[in-house]
């Protein structure tokens, strides 16, 4: 099971992808906002999206896992 993890602190502003889609590597995925900035954080590997483990609003740290792919 592949993870995406979160690639710094921030509020999770949008997530463009639910369980069941298929991605790939270098897709946006979640967009962050941090320091009034948006993030945008692309998928590293392909897969199938199994869980989504924030929701818009949530608070997010470094390295917190946000969706997991099979």
């Amino acid at each position: 099971m592949t993870k995406i993890k979160s690639e710094m602190a921030g509020t999770i502003l949008e997530i463009k992808v639910k369980v069941g889609d298929p991605i790939k590597p270098g897709q946006e995925i979640v967009v962050l906002e941090s320091m009034k900035m948006e993030v945008p954080i692309g998928a590293s590997h392909s897969g199938i999206v199994t869980e989504i483990k924030k929701q818009v609003g949530d608070f997010v740290n470094e390295g917190e896992t946000l969706i997991e792919l099979s």
